[in-house]
Parts: C-alpha cells; structure tokens; sequence
C-alpha cells in the first residue's frame, strides 16, 4: 500500500514562492517510478482541478492558469514529485493534493493548505 504525504504548503504573500513536496511511502519499492502523478488543488466552493501532471517518462503539462508560474518535477530515487510555485496570486489560495496514478491505482495524499494573501 502506497501512502502519499504532502508537505510545503503555508502563507505567503502576493508575488511569493512556495514549493510543495510529495513523498511516497509504504510498500513503494521501485514501483514509484511507474506512477504517473499530479498535483490538483481545491479552492472553497469550487470543485478540484488539475494543476499540473508529470507522467512515469517525466512528460509535464500544467493548467493554462499557472503555465509559467507553476513548475512540476519528481525525483524518484526520493519518492518524491515537488510543484514549484513563483509569482502566486490570491487566487492560488486552495488546498494542494498530490495524486499517484497506475493502472487502475489511484492514491490521493491528505491535502496541504497553500493561502496567498498579504
């Protein structure tokens, strides 16, 4: 069972940078290199969207909203896929989840709380 863990989020002002990380853990093995994973967020009252996505060959794309903003990269000798964000906006303000996908897997992190106000 492979287990998702969040990391990175806080309060940060207009125009600020923040970087997310995403562990796996549990029985993870080599299988980590395998998922393909993304980072989706969920703002109060709206339903949750893809933020950005990087496939096992490390293929990226990013919602048209955060395209040269918001940059997604993994590590997988670390287990781990990162979302670096520049340049946020208030409207960035949502909670961050990490999501790992293979087959017909799916495993959902807890969620980190990322709020952009001054």
């Amino acid at each position: 069972q492979v287990h998702l863990v969040e990391s990175g989020g806080g309060l940060v002002q207009p125009g600020g940078s923040l970087r997310l990380s995403c562990t796996a853990s549990g029985s993870t093995g080599s299988m980590f290199r395998v998922y393909n994973m993304g980072w989706y967020r969920q703002a109060p009252g709206k339903p949750r969207e893809l933020v950005a996505a990087i496939t096992s060959g490390g293929s990226t794309n990013a919602a048209d909203s955060v395209k040269g903003r918001f940059t997604i990269s993994r590590d997988n000798a670390k287990n781990t896929v990162f979302l670096q964000m520049n340049s946020l906006k208030p409207e960035d303000t949502a909670v961050y989840y990490c999501r790992g996908g293979y087959g017909n897997v799916e495993v959902w992190g807890q969620g980190t709380l990322v709020t952009v106000s001054s």
